[in-house]
């Protein structure tokens, strides 16, 4: 937003520091100020700033110099609202009908006013600014929203029927905007209206009927308090941002309707006109307890001091620097004892919720730059439960060519169902960015997809990704969450001796679920083909820890990725981190190198295709031979022609290295294991290979 210096020093008259002071000292203090432009001569600069969607009562003139002046420790200049004596009048009836909607409405009848342009303080600043000028009494409204932050609304009194109703709309009422479109109301959209029509989008934009036009004579000045969700819901749906809008979704100053109401009288007034009757205030009691009649927070200046701790100059931050800090932003600080303060909120200030709030109100005006560098206390800070468990993870994907990567934490309806647990529910957003962000992610697989779709739709063909995350299921109401983690890689495969290329991306994602796993003292790991709906069938396998599922990979569903439009295979495998993570990690084991001969022996089986590896594994495993090192496969021959090796079956060739630490190896021990292991194989089923085939 845009800030002149020369408003701000309006209402800062003993401001002594320089424009570029000012602005660093703001930005210091988080009121960001991202630009500083030099007006010419007299007119001071124009300040760019960036200011935090929960800082509403900072988006204005007169919120910044309360900022500044409590930074300065200076007196701020109280804004003028004294009304001319007017007649009297009967008071202009108003009725709120949806009181949780609309907490706080005033009206001001104004008689015989002048519409005109602009001049004096209104046309100058608008200049500087480059606001457009339209008349005094709707230039005015903006000039307050722009002063001191509240918006306000000037209705042509005269086709207003009856009084004012701040009613919810019917569903098909049409409501014609400033904008000049016609817009079709829905039945929980909020209007300011009278008693026959809709003269208003609360809160978004005024209606054209009830405009003012050169030939106003008779206004009625609205400034009101509206529910911060209502307004952001009309907003969106009739896809109108304003300038008032902005300020209400974020939550208005409930005390400023009035002030803003009579500034604005005031003003328009400036022109000619008189005031007719007393300003209507009508307060909802229930709005005002949430937000400016707030029970008040007990601030320990002790907790201040042990929070923010050691400062650079001497003194540290006393009783009277919080003090000072917290009733120059708006607070009523009442001493409850030697070293407690019961703060009653200022009502500007919604953001402020608890003691740790006005704690970090004074270390930000106090300046950050100006506590000292220290460590932590030894001890203070402790490690979250499972840090260990994600950094071990995190390595071991690191160390196989996995790359770590961030996706969104939403998803859409139709890929919480596809990719969510059947039956766990899941979390709907209240007030969602998109259909596409609908639910919190009930997985992390439609993220990954999102992530290796991008990659490859910028000609990536070879990534291998990894997310840990937190995944959510349940209801609203009970939102349960739980870590996760999803692996993904496409491309950058080839055949090797014991896969073809299209099943290597399979074998390497079971390769790093079990070293996954091993990282984890736990129980038995086995494997079932059965998949997900969203893996292709017969392309992917389920991996059980203790006979239940503990993750699932595979190639992507040839169906799921036409939808996406996937140019080429893509693997993903989803893994229970919870279930890891509430099992104890495996400790390093360091182990001296065997000074002794290591010796390699080689068997060529056939096998049925039945048989599985883990089977034959195992029951070499079980012969007990403690100088078996090492097992593998290393290579598989299938022959399509059934010559060398039978339709239905496979040649696998077996590597077994034994070695002793103790002593050098015999060749009759040799000879003894060599017969044991063919004696294993042959009682699996297993027909050995003569050499050469």
């Amino acid at each position: 937003m845009k800030i002149l210096t020369s408003w701000l020093r309006s209402y800062l008259p003993q401001l002594s520091v320089s424009d570029r002071q000012l602005a660093d000292d703001l930005t210091l203090r988080g009121i960001a100020v991202e630009g500083v432009h030099d007006l010419g001569e007299g007119n001071g600069h124009l300040f760019e700033m960036d200011i935090t969607t929960n800082r509403v009562d900072a988006m204005n003139h007169y919120g910044i110099a309360r900022e500044a002046a409590t930074i300065y420790n200076l007196p701020l200049a109280p804004l003028e609202t004294a009304l001319p004596a007017g007649s009297a009048g009967t008071k202009f009836p108003v009725r709120i009908e949806a009181p949780e909607l609309c907490g706080r409405f005033t009206a001001q009848v104004l008689r015989n006013v002048t519409i005109a342009p602009s001049t004096g303080r209104i046309a100058e600043y608008f200049g500087l600014l480059g606001q457009k000028q339209i008349s005094n009494a709707v230039d005015v409204s903006n000039f307050v929203l722009l002063g001191m932050g509240h918006p306000t609304h000037a209705f042509d009194l005269d086709k207003i029927e009856g009084g004012i109703v701040v009613r919810l709309a019917r569903k098909g009422e049409k409501l014609r905007l400033l904008d000049g479109t016609e817009r079709t109301l829905e039945a929980d959209d909020l209007v300011v209206a009278d008693e026959k029509k809709a003269l208003a989008l609360a809160g978004v934009m005024g209606g054209w009927d009830s405009m003012i036009t050169p030939e106003t004579k008779n206004i009625l000045v609205e400034a009101a308090w509206f529910d911060p969700a209502s307004i952001r819901r009309s907003s969106r749906r009739h896809m109108l941002h304003t300038d008032a809008s902005h300020r209400f979704e974020r939550g208005a100053d409930f005390n400023a309707a009035p002030v803003a109401n009579a500034l604005v009288s005031r003003m328009i007034l400036e022109s000619g006109g008189a005031v007719e009757g007393e300003l209507v205030d009508v307060v909802i009691p229930g709005a005002a307890s949430k937000t400016a009649d707030r029970a008040p927070i007990e601030l320990s200046v002790k907790q201040v001091q042990r929070h923010l701790g050691t400062t650079i100059a001497p003194e540290g931050i006393t009783k009277e620097i919080v003090a000072q800090y917290l009733a120059a932003l708006g607070c009523e600080l009442t001493p409850k004892t030697e070293d407690i303060f019961a703060a009653k909120l200022p009502s500007w200030r919604l953001d402020l919720e608890r003691e740790i709030d006005l704690i970090e109100e004074v270390a930000r005006v106090y300046g950050y730059n100006r506590f000292a560098n220290t460590l932590p206390t030894p001890g203070v800070v402790i490690a979250h439960p499972t840090a260990a468990a994600e950094a071990a993870v995190r390595s071991r994907l690191l160390a196989l060519g996995f790359s770590e990567s961030i996706s969104s934490t939403f998803a859409s309806q139709s890929d919480s169902d596809l990719f969510g647990t059947a039956g766990a529910g899941t979390v709907a957003m209240e007030n969602p960015l998109s259909e596409e962000a609908a639910l919190l992610r009930p997985s992390l697989v439609p993220g990954m997809l999102t992530m290796l779709a991008h990659n490859l739709n910028r000609d990536v063909q070879t990534a291998r990704l990894f997310e840990q995350g937190a995944v959510f299921t349940g209801c609203t109401d009970e939102v349960i969450e739980s870590a996760s983690l999803s692996l993904g890689l496409t491309g950058g495969t080839a055949a090797n001796s014991l896969h073809n290329a299209q099943d290597v991306p399979i074998f390497e994602l079971k390769g790093a679920i079990e070293s996954l796993l091993s990282l984890f003292t736990c129980g038995e790991v086995t494997f079932t083909a059965e998949v997900p709906s969203w893996l292709q069938p017969g392309r992917g396998a389920t991996a059980l820890l203790d006979s239940k599922p503990v993750a699932r990979f595979g190639e992507l569903s040839s169906a799921e990725k036409d939808r996406r439009k996937l140019r080429q295979p893509v693997y993903l495998a989803q893994v229970d981190l919870a279930r890891l993570y509430a099992l104890p990690l495996r400790r390093a084991m360091a182990h001296e190198l065997s000074r002794f001969q290591a010796v390699e022996r080689d068997f060529s089986f056939t096998f049925s295709d039945s048989m599985q590896w883990q089977t034959i594994a195992a029951a070499i495993r079980e012969l007990g031979i403690a100088e078996l090192q090492r097992l593998e496969p290393t290579e598989i021959f299938r022959d399509p022609k059934g010559k060398s090796v039978p339709p239905g079956h496979y040649a696998l060739l077996l590597k077994c290295v034994f070695q002793s630490t103790e002593r050098t190896l015999r060749e009759d021990e040799l000879t003894t294991w060599w017969a044991d292991i063919i004696a294993v194989l042959t009682k699996l089923g297993g027909t050995i290979r003569a050499p050469g085939l």
